[in-house]
């Protein structure tokens, strides 16, 4: 058997550094008022002494827990079966991580789970959320709000009129749908569609938006509603060409949208581009360079919309701010042309 090494203590730092632990104390939680020689010294024989600090007596002192909760308003299943929450997820952890702050990741299986994902904000856990994939009659944003709990949303919030301080990130979801469609119509074709995300939510109402921004008063049956999956882009890719025989081009709210279309369009015999030509969204690598024929498809930088969220938040946390956080940050979008269109 072995014994189980002392973990170095407050009062050892003290010691090595010839400082008083009240000074160690104030060095380690990041506290004001010590000069910068003594507060050396304290960093060195916190390094050599190998000392980690205990993080529930930090917390008393410094009302911090360095802890951030990541609030997704999906079920498990989708979330690790879409690369875009990946993306999203790897942008705010590498914001957390190099602040020293700890990712909660919190899933949302069903409404009974809204009730103790605001308990668990409430109860003190964490200094903060970030919530994003909200649809738009969830409870979410008033229980947190209910919670007290600084938060950033990611995705324009569709029960805000943006005057109640609601901090979000988005992209430009209307203007890359536009551009999307304006591409394919440049292109000569006529007949175009639109298979949506669920309408539920903001991007997916946007792009909606976006699409009927270029073609105006199109054939209402060349929209079919989705989910963002590629099972549900195989569901409307067969309803659309039932509906429509003559549709040439096709734009799909995202790229897993587009690869069920694609597949639906290769297994009824249509040449992507020649006989119909497709654009996705999200610019998600392993998707668009995936599909056969490669997707062109509308960029969105999702790992930085992650990291822009977390960046908003610990900006929030940090007492020493004193300028108000932008209500709503929303980034550009472009288009990557590839061989589908």
């Amino acid at each position: 058997m072995t014994e189980t090494a002392q973990r170095p203590t407050l009062e050892a730092v003290a010691a090595r550094a010839g400082v008083s632990r009240a000074t160690v104390s104030r060095v380690v939680n990041g506290g004001d008022g010590v000069r910068e020689p003594l507060a050396k010294r304290v960093r060195q024989a916190v390094a050599e002494l190998g000392y980690v600090p205990n993080q529930a007596a930090r917390s008393l002192v410094t009302k911090r827990h360095d802890a951030v909760a990541v609030v997704i308003a999906e079920p498990e299943t989708r979330v690790f079966a879409d690369p875009f929450f990946a993306l999203q997820l790897r942008g705010i952890s590498k914001e957390l991580t190099a602040h020293d702050n700890q990712l909660v990741l919190l899933l949302t299986e069903g409404r009974d789970d809204h009730a103790r994902v605001a308990r668990y904000l409430a109860g003190g856990h964490v200094d903060g959320a970030l919530v994003f994939s909200l649809h738009l009659d969830d409870p979410l944003p008033g229980l947190i709000q209910g919670a007290g709990v600084p938060t950033v949303f990611g995705g324009r919030p569709g029960w805000s009129d943006g005057s109640g301080g609601v901090v979000y990130v988005d992209s430009d979801n209307r203007g890359g749908a536009r551009e999307a469609v304006r591409h394919l119509v440049g292109l000569g074709r006529t007949r175009v569609a639109h298979i949506t995300g669920a309408l539920d939510q903001t991007s997916a109402a946007d792009r909606l938006d976006g699409y009927r921004d270029v073609m105006g008063d199109a054939d209402p049956r060349l929209v079919v509603e989705s989910d963002f999956t590629p099972g549900g882009g195989e569901r409307a890719m067969r309803e659309l060409l039932d509906r429509c025989p003559d549709v040439d081009a096709v734009f799909a709210a995202n790229d897993l949208t587009a690869s069920g279309a694609l597949r639906v369009l290769r297994e009824r015999g249509r040449r992507v581009p020649e006989d119909v030509a497709v654009v996705g969204f999200d610019d998600m690598l392993p998707v668009a360079e995936g599909t056969d024929p490669p997707l062109t498809t509308v960029r969105q930088d999702i790992e930085e919309m992650g990291r822009i969220m977390a960046r908003l938040l610990l900006r929030r946390l940090d007492p020493r701010t004193t300028d108000a956080s932008p209500a709503g940050v929303v980034l550009p979008t472009t288009l990557v042309r590839r061989a589908s269109a």
